[in-house]
């Protein structure tokens, strides 16, 4: 016997027997209909506080309609979804930089997407694999002046200029860095605050002198649009005013376990946890192997950026339709 969907008559005998305090197998017998078919839409289509019969049918009215959404795709409008999926966009930033690019909006839902992308997995596809569901790096935290120590002549961020906070520049940075699996391998990173443009790079440790001469060597290429760098207080970032002189951008240093104020740079630190999660060796990653994930977050539309990426943004660059491996073997 093939199933169908309770009707909203159904719903309101439902919500009516209830009332009456009849048990579920009571209603699915009054019904004619299995006791895991009631059991199923009290959960599915329930409310945040209980389950009502005129929002449960709203529920599955919405539910099958983005079923059959998922089935009028248009092959080709589905194909460059996909593409896109495979840079490691999301749904939602998929969807919105085909429409910019195309001028048009690509009317397909993101939960459309979704489902496809599960059906995909169920079949044996690969396209899951490609949404981030990596756990937000989180930083340690402790007696961080005593671990870490003081940093001779440091400027706290309050002496940072009112133009830094109101991100109308580029050149503003903050640098951190990502440390490996028990110690092993570090990863010093920079992002520009208004366009998140990103640079990074690997060492075997975060020593003072290698951080600073890695900082040096990545902002130099970049020292016009280079103005002020924030960091946190770690001890490795020590040799600030070799930078200053070498860069010539004033460095400035957040308050102790202010996290926030460096918050793009966190936020850029778990998107790279993407590629490398928390258990990565980073001895045993390469730097080409780091810089192919720079080079797709750098490529990776923005919601906050109109859906431009930011090296669009960086080097004010026309929106052109992003690169694919398919498009680049055609």
């Amino acid at each position: 016997m093939s199933y169908t969907h309770l009707t909203q008559d159904e719903r309101y005998q439902i919500h009516e027997m209830l009332i009456e305090k009849k048990s579920k197998k009571d209603i699915a017998l009054a019904l004619s209909r299995s006791p895991s078919a009631i059991y199923r839409e009290l959960n599915r289509n329930r409310g945040v506080h209980s389950w009502k019969p005129g929002q449960a049918q709203k529920l599955s009215e919405a539910r099958q309609k983005n079923c059959r959404n998922a089935r009028r795709i248009d092959e080709k409008d589905w194909v460059e979804v996909t593409d896109y999926l495979r840079l490691d966009l999301s749904p939602q930033q998929a969807v919105n930089r085909l429409s910019l690019e195309k001028k048009a909006p690509l009317k397909i839902s993101h939960e459309t997407i979704y489902q496809r992308i599960y059906a995909n997995q169920k079949r044996g596809g690969d396209l899951a694999k490609h949404l981030r569901g990596q756990k937000p790096y989180r930083k340690r935290y402790g007696s961080g002046d005593q671990r870490r120590g003081a940093i001779k002549n440091r400027v706290s961020i309050d002496e940072r200029p009112d133009i830094v906070a109101q991100k109308t520049r580029l050149g503003d940075w903050e640098g951190d860095t990502i440390i490996g699996k028990d110690q092993q391998g570090v990863v010093v990173t920079l992002v520009d605050r208004v366009s998140r443009f990103t640079l990074a790079e690997r060492l075997d440790s975060k020593h003072a002198d290698g951080v600073t001469a890695v900082i040096n060597g990545l902002l130099t290429a970049h020292k016009q649009t280079c103005h002020t760098i924030t960091f946190d207080n770690g001890k490795e970032f020590a040799g600030h005013q070799a930078m200053t002189a070498c860069l010539q951008a004033a460095v400035y240093f957040a308050h102790p376990y202010h996290s926030w104020e460096r918050g793009l740079n966190e936020n850029t630190n778990g998107l790279i946890r993407q590629y490398f999660p928390k258990k990565t060796n980073f001895k045993n990653v390469s730097q080409e192997e780091l810089q192919l994930a720079i080079h797709k977050l750098n490529h990776r539309p923005r919601k906050c950026l109109g859906y431009q990426a930011p090296y669009e943004v960086f080097y004010n660059l026309a929106i052109l339709p992003l690169k694919t491996t398919r498009s680049c073997t055609s």
